[in-house]
């Protein structure tokens, strides 16, 4: 039995004649029990999941933090008061009375609040920064506590605040000069903001990326019940896949988080219009040449299903493979994005051909496709003359015979224009700074910028270094002290079970989030474990450990490193047997990986010249070459494969390098159509305040153009005429004769 036959008999089973209103049946039947049995995705929203494992030095360290020292092991929130021309006497009386409630009546989860009200006010002035414009304390919460409870309990703080003080200063200008301002800032502002700026752009998201897929698809096709087809099955998708995730996350075999639901819904409109499209371009063109529509849809089916599932397989694999990260937020995009791929492929073989069986050619009205027998029909009828409104492909067709006539050319200027953009990636400055990725007037941003101002930035987020002193002098506090990116060192504490174990907060003079302060960790740890040896003090299980922000930040970019390093060549391996096992051919697999890897490269140097020359970024948000390489190199093979497999099916009937011309030709609408709508749903990320999703989606959405505009229509094409049938080997492709002397390759 070909594979042409079984094609053929699965189109008949999802959308025959009789088949197609049971197909709809089902899903509707599926979405409607889904959503009504299962929670959804959003109520099983976990944005406090662990990032880092328990094995890892600074996790570690937290808890060895939290049994030994548990007074300081809480989540800080740092309360920034300032006021342009200085913080008057009755405001510190207001603040210490707002101390003293805090003690009295704490806050939802709070573990402890600076007794400011027990020091004298001329003590609480020296605490003030040197102009008199600022004074900083930490409310503590308890770890276990989850940023909704962080959000209560900072809303009960502002009321209390306005209660005290009669205005509310978290609402004034941090600049203002006449009433004092405050703001939150540390880790609880911070993560605050950080799922404040998902949840608001949730909205917003969903409703631009609907938009933008319905006015491409609308000045594409021209037609709305068309326009609305794709948007129904990413509906059906969606809302199957939603309560699927809820379950599974509720069941505890999953976590997920605001950015992974954000980034899904742009990939399931994005992926999932173009895997609609794969199949009414093919439709569309059936149409104008076979009368009947069912064996028109049926003929559609058969000559791109295959390319659409093995698309949709290729992304899904590679989305699985981030199951191999170590950290939590790689880990956690993984079966969020592969089940919703492979429910919208399902949706793209299923759904949408039994829809387009029901409404056949009025799928496309007004512009209604018709073979030329129907339309001579139509206009006898009419009495009208018959008029042919199709005309030539010359833009695609023209580039077919371009291909065809100059290969060398266009690899040659195409390889230098790719190669070009290619040679920034390396120059590429990558942080992990949470803080630069908020929107200027964040309120945690905004408070950091006021300490960073009137204090030093390490005092944000200080690094608690702790050490087993076994009982014996050391004094730490005089090496730290003397380290030149240090500005603070606190009196030591000692351990609560293990006297032995002294704790030091060290404050640093950079930035606690920025590649310059991780940077010193490792030099911070290496300073204290010489000092213990030096002391006669030292372990096979070492005596230091570091915690805080800059020692978790530095673990996450060492973890994120090593992802990269697994992950990386896992998906290319992945990405090289599927394309081996589909096309049957080594030397296709190679240049076809070979093109989009480069393409990746290509996209990643021109976001930089984009966002560090044009948007005036000084780096991009680390965890982007991951990201992307993921999303580029898995969507970006789906054109190759749609593109090359109709290369592959014309060559058995006529020479190669007329079905690479009209290959060329019949898939560049379909692709570009396709590309566009990919690249503008993951462009709508750039719109959201949060600089990490907006480095993403610019970076994504420039590789996607790429591939469509210059490695599908240029590269891939002209490689293949090259080649020649050494393009198909090792198999048994013989290649018929070329119909002008000297053209063959």
């Amino acid at each position: 039995m070909s594979s042409e036959y079984r094609l053929q008999r699965y189109g008949k089973w999802v959308a025959g004649p009789r088949t197609k209103w049971i197909t709809i049946i089902l899903w509707l039947a599926a979405a409607v029990l889904l959503s009504a049995v299962l929670p959804s995705a959003k109520s099983q929203e976990n944005n406090n999941a662990a990032n880092l494992s328990s094995k890892t030095a600074s996790v570690q360290a937290e808890l060895l933090a939290a049994r030994e020292f548990p007074n300081g092991s809480g989540i800080p929130a740092l309360l920034v008061w300032h006021k342009t021309g200085g913080i008057s006497e009755p405001e510190l009386a207001g603040i210490q009375q707002l101390t003293k409630q805090l003690e009295e009546q704490p806050l939802p989860e709070q573990q402890m609040a600076a007794p400011l009200h027990n020091v004298p006010l001329p003590a609480l002035k020296s605490q003030l920064s040197a102009d008199g414009s600022t004074l900083v304390f930490p409310v503590m919460f308890h770890k276990e506590a989850g940023t909704e409870a962080f959000k209560e309990s900072l809303a009960l703080l502002q009321e209390r605040t306005a209660a005290v003080l009669g205005h509310n200063p978290f609402e004034e200008p941090a600049d203002s000069g006449a009433l004092l301002s405050a703001r939150v800032t540390g880790p609880v502002g911070i993560s605050v903001d950080a799922v404040g700026l998902f949840k608001n752009a949730d909205v917003s998201l969903l409703l631009g990326t609907v938009v933008l897929v319905l006015v491409c698809l609308l000045l594409i096709y021209r037609s709305p019940i068309l326009a609305l087809i794709p948007l129904v099955a990413v509906g059906f998708a969606y809302i199957t896949v939603n309560p699927l995730l809820g379950w599974m996350a509720s069941q505890g075999f999953i976590a997920l988080d605001s950015q992974a639901l954000s980034i899904m819904t742009v990939l399931l409109f994005g992926a999932g219009t173009d895997y609609c499209l794969f199949l009414i371009a093919r439709f569309r063109h059936n149409l104008k040449v076979e009368n009947d529509k069912t064996k028109a849809l049926l003929g559609a089916i058969s000559g791109s299903s295959g390319a659409i599932a093995m698309s949709g397989f290729t992304v899904v694999l590679s989305l699985f493979a981030l199951l191999l990260a170590e950290y939590g937020a790689y880990e956690r995009f993984a079966v969020p994005f592969s089940l919703s791929i492979l429910v919208m492929g399902l949706a793209s073989l299923t759904l949408v051909p039994a829809l387009l069986a029901v409404l056949g050619r009025a799928s496309f009205y007004p512009f209604i496709p018709r073979t030329p027998e129907q339309q001579e029909e139509r206009a006898k009828r009419k009495g009208k003359p018959v008029v042919h409104p199709e005309r030539p492909r010359r833009f695609s067709g023209g580039f077919g015979s371009l291909i065809v006539r100059k290969p060398w050319t266009i690899t040659a200027v195409t390889l230098l224009l790719l190669g070009g953009l290619a040679s920034f990636a390396p120059r590429i400055v990558y942080t992990f700074d949470t803080l630069s990725s908020f929107p200027e007037d964040m309120a945690s941003r905004e408070g950091f910028t006021i300490i960073a101002d009137q204090f030093t930035p390490g005092e944000l987020a200080p690094v608690k270094v702790m050490l087993d002193t076994e009982g014996k002098q050391v004094d730490a506090a005089a090496v730290l002290e003397a380290l030149p990116y240090v500005s603070r060192v606190s009196e030591p504490a000692q351990g609560v079970q293990n006297p032995a174990i002294v704790a030091y907060e060290v404050e640093l003079s950079v930035n606690p989030y920025s590649n310059e302060a991780m940077d010193h960790i490792p030099d911070l740890r290496s300073s204290m474990e010489e000092l213990l040896a030096s002391s006669g003090i030292a372990g096979p299980d070492g005596k230091v450990w570091l915690s805080g922000q800059t020692a978790t930040q530095f673990d996450t970019r060492e973890t994120g490193a090593r992802d990269a390093r697994v992950i990386i060549p896992v998906v290319i391996v992945l990405i090289a047997v599927l394309l081996l096992v589909y096309l049957r051919s080594i030397t296709a697999m190679l240049y076809l990986m070979g093109t989009v890897l480069l393409s990746y490269f290509s996209a990643l140097g021109l976001g930089w010249l984009i966002i560090h020359y044009v948007m005036g970024a000084e780096a991009i948000q680390g965890f982007m070459p991951l990201y992307a390489f993921v999303f580029l190199v898995a969507l970006g093979e789906d054109y190759n494969i749609f593109m090359v497999s109709g290369i592959w099916q014309k060559s058995r009937s006529m020479p190669l390098k007329r079905a690479i011309k009209e290959g060329v030709a019949e898939s560049g609408s379909v692709i570009t159509s396709a590309g566009l709508i990919l690249a503008g749903t993951f462009a709508v990320l750039g719109t959201l305040p949060m600089q990490i999703l907006v480095h993403f989606g610019i970076i994504t959405a420039i590789g996607v153009l790429l591939d469509t505009f210059v490695v599908r229509p240029f590269l891939v094409p002209a490689l293949t005429v090259l080649l020649g049938r050494r393009a198909f080997w090792p198999g048994r492709y013989v290649p018929i004769a070329e119909e002008s002397p000297g053209s063959s390759s």
